[in-house]
């Protein structure tokens, strides 16, 4: 990152084979949803057990962000220090710490209709800050709401021993925007850590 907490977006180009430590779920059913205009990504969590350490750290923070792409070229993103992109369609509504509170403690919200044309991907990822693995980590779940009909069309509990999860991608495709579900844990802490991961998972 630069000193203004951007991720230097010029060093990121995906491609090559997929790295190790990618944890695929079981076969079953993939979720997907055609026609998108706005959708919202919801992040939640409990708090540390305050009468225990969880690795060293009172606290635990996860992260929703979301990776922008041209093509395999990363474009932009948003994350806890980046809280909107460049266009202003996507945005980070604040970032917790410590998943105080009910229901979504992040939010990100997406106007597709308002997104850069040479965007075709907008991948959806929750990293683990503080370093737990998302086993770790209480009641953690992230799902995905049609912003238009208020319907929620993905929900995924995050119960890996892993540090990161890629939920999944929006494509723009030639009727409009389609999500495309990845699921998959993955090592990464930070969003920056998650992009050699994602060459399998770009159009």
């Amino acid at each position: 990152m630069d000193e203004a907490g951007r991720l230097p977006l010029d060093r990121y180009s995906v491609g090559g084979a997929m790295p190790t430590g990618v944890a695929w779920f079981g076969e079953r059913v993939r979720v997907s949803e055609t026609g998108l205009s706005f959708v919202t990504m919801g992040l939640g969590w409990d708090p540390a057990d305050r009468s225990r350490w969880l690795r060293g750290r009172r606290e635990i923070d996860l992260n929703a962000a979301a990776l922008l792409f041209a093509g395999d070229a990363l474009a932009d993103v948003v994350y806890h220090e980046q809280l909107s992109s460049q266009d202003g369609a996507v945005r980070l509504l604040g970032d917790s710490t410590n998943g105080e509170g009910d229901g979504d403690n992040e939010i990100i919200t997406l106007d597709l209709t308002r997104i850069a044309p040479a965007v075709t991907t907008v991948v959806l990822l929750v990293t683990s800050y503080t370093g737990q693995t998302l086993d770790e980590v209480r009641n953690s779940f992230c799902r995905l709401v049609n912003g238009e009909t208020g319907t929620e069309f993905a929900h995924y509990v995050l119960e890996d021993p892993a540090h990161g999860f890629l939920v999944g991608a929006l494509d723009r495709t030639e009727t409009g925007w389609a999500y495309r579900e990845i699921a998959a844990a993955i090592d990464a802490e930070h969003p920056a850590e998650a992009v050699p991961h994602l060459a399998a998972h770009l159009h």
